[in-house]
C-alpha cells in the first residue's frame, strides 16, 4: 500500500509540475493542438507517449546516478564542461520562467479577485517559502491535493461537452496549417514542458527507493497529462472557431457550467501556477546549494526576491521574450535524452 501511495504521489507531482498557467487557461492547448483540427487527436497521443517515455527516463536516470539536481543530469548527458554551461543557461531561463509564473499569480489576483497585483505576488512567495521548508515531500503532498481536483474538473468538462451539438467536431475540424507545423508542435510542447519539469523530476526520481515505483509513477503521470490535454482539446473543439478569440478559452467553457465550477476553476488556475512555481523554486535551490555553502532557506529567499523584481515587468512581456529563446535549447536537450541509451537500474 505504501508503494501504491508513492506511485500516485510521483504521478500527481509529475502532472502538477507540467500543468501550469498556459495549460490551465487553455492557451497552450489551443496553440499547440486544437488549432490543427482533427490532427490534434493524433498529436496529443504522440505527446502522451513522449511524456510517459521521457518523463520516466529522466527519473530513472536520476535514480541510477544519484543526481541531486538537474545539473548532475546535464553533466551525465552532455559531459562535465558542456553540462555545466547548459545548466547555467537553464538556470537563468528558469529564473525568468519563474518570474513569469509569479507575474501570472499576480495577474489572477488583479483580473479575477479585484485585488492588488503585489498582494498576489506576496501571497505566492510566502506560501512557497513555508511549503518548501519540508522539501520534496511537501511538494508531493500539495500536488496530491491539487491534481485530483484538476482531473475531476477535466471529467466534468468532458461530461458536459458530450451533450453539446459540436461534441464530434474534434474528429472533423480542418486546418490550413502545413503537416510539418502540425507535427512539430507536439515536439516543441513536449520538449519545453519536460525541461521545465526537470528540476523537480530529477530529485523525485533520485529520492525514491524503488525503481518500479519510479517507472509506474512516470507512466501514470504521463497518462494523466495526456488525458487532461485530450479533455481540454475535446471541449475547445466543440466551440471552435469562436473560442479562439478568448484570452482564457477554458474559462469561457467553465462559465457555462455554473457559478460553482467557475469558482473551482479560478482556484485551480492559481493553484496550478502556484504548484509549478513551488516545484521550480525547489529545483533551482538544489542546484545553487551544490555550488554554495548557504542554507536552503536563504537560497530560496534570494531566488524569490530575484523573481519578484523581474515579475514587475508583467506577465505578457516576459512570456514573449523568454519562451522563444528557451525553445531551441529544449529541443536539443530532449533529442539528447531520446538518443541516450535506456539505463539499467536494479529494482528493489
Amino acid at each position: 500500500m505504501r508503494n501504491y501511495m508513492r506511485v500516485l504521489q510521483i504521478a500527481f507531482t509529475y502532472i502538477g509540475t507540467i500543468v501550469g498557467a498556459g495549460f490551465a487557461t487553455g492557451r497552450e492547448i489551443l496553440q499547440f493542438f486544437t488549432q490543427y483540427g482533427h490532427w490534434a487527436t493524433l498529436t496529443i497521443l504522440l505527446t502522451t507517449g513522449l511524456f510517459i517515455w521521457l518523463g520516466t527516463k529522466i527519473m530513472t536516470i536520476s535514480k541510477r546516478i544519484g543526481a541531486q539536481s538537474f545539473e548532475d543530469l546535464n553533466k551525465f548527458l552532455f559531459g562535465e564542461k558542456a553540462g555545466s554551461w547548459i545548466s547555467l543557461f537553464m538556470f537563468i531561463i528558469l529564473l525568468g520562467v519563474n518570474s513569469i509564473m509569479l507575474a501570472g499569480a499576480g495577474s489572477v489576483f488583479v483580473e479575477h479577485l479585484n485585488l492588488n497585483y503585489q498582494t498576489g505576488l506576496f501571497v505566492t512567495m510566502i506560501g512557497t517559502y513555508f511549503i518548501l521548508r519540508k522539501g520534496i515531500q511537501s511538494i508531493m503532498t500539495m500536488n496530491s491535493l491539487v491534481v485530483p481536483m484538476m482531473l475531476t474538473l477535466s471529467v466534468a468538462i468532458v461530461s458536459q461537452t458530450i451533450h453539446t451539438p459540436g461534441a464530434t467536431r474534434f474528429l472533423t475540424l480542418t486546418t490550413d496549417h502545413s503537416l510539418p507545423s502540425v507535427w512539430l508542435a507536439p515536439l516543441l510542447y513536449t520538449a519545453f514542458n519536460l525541461v521545465m519539469a526537470m528540476p523537480v523530476l530529477v530529485p523525485l526520481g533520485s529520492q525514491t527507493e524503488s525503481a518500479r515505483t519510479v517507472k509506474w509513477g512516470g507512466i501514470i503521470g504521463g497518462t494523466g497529462v495526456g488525458f487532461m490535454l485530450m479533455a481540454a482539446h475535446f471541449a475547445m473543439s466543440a466551440h471552435m472557431p469562436g473560442i479562439s478569440q478568448y484570452e482564457i478559452p477554458m474559462g469561457s467553457i467553465a462559465n457555462q457550467l455554473g457559478w460553482l465550477v467557475q469558482i473551482i476553476y479560478l482556484i485551480l488556475i492559481f493553484l496550478e501556477i502556484f504548484s509549478t512555481f513551488v516545484a521550480n523554486i525547489y529545483g533551482i535551490t538544489l542546484q545553487v546549494q551544490q555550488r554554495t555553502s548557504l542554507s536552503p532557506r536563504v537560497i530560496t529567499l534570494g531566488i524569490m526576491v530575484f523573481c519578484y523584481f523581474f515579475s514587475q515587468f508583467g506577465f505578457s512581456s516576459l512570456l514573449s521574450l523568454l519562451y522563444p529563446t528557451f525553445g531551441g535549447l529544449c529541443l536539443l536537450w530532449v533529442l539528447r535524452l531520446t538518443l541516450f541509451g535506456t539505463p539499467q537500474v536494479r529494482d528493489k
